[in-house]
């Protein structure tokens, strides 16, 4: 039993240092805050391609959170980058992985695309 408590305390520190660290490198922006700086940014949905055909935010790229290890070249270190996913989870995973990259300025949508109320493209 007391195993078992240990296991669950650790497990909740890990997660708030993690949460307090992710803090200091990612934004998290409400939809209107998201809307003021995403045209000037690189725009990128890391949800899984059939869900990005389905509906995704006008102008962004589809790099999912399974791919993006693999195609980092394709994000500039030095331009603001804007991420979101269906709920939020995803794209602060990739947030991390980003960071590590050497993305300084990283932004994501809070809410997820779930909550997004504007301009959406869906494939024909």
């Amino acid at each position: 039993m007391e195993i078992i408590l240990i296991i669950v305390v650790a497990a909740i520190i890990y997660g708030l240092i993690r949460f307090l660290l992710q803090r200091k490198y990612l934004k998290t922006l409400t939809e209107e805050e998201f809307i003021q700086g995403y045209r000037k940014a690189q725009l990128i949905d890391v949800r899984e391609p059939n869900e990005f055909e389905r509906g995704h935010i006008l102008g962004a790229r589809n790099i999912p959170l399974s791919q993006i290890k693999n195609r980092l070249v394709e994000i500039r270190q030095d331009k603001p980058v804007y991420l979101y996913c269906q709920s939020g989870t995803r794209s602060q995973r990739a947030a991390g992985i980003l960071k590590k990259h050497g993305c300084q300025d990283i932004n994501h949508l809070k809410g997820g695309f779930k909550k997004w109320t504007g301009k959406v493209k869906t494939k024909k």
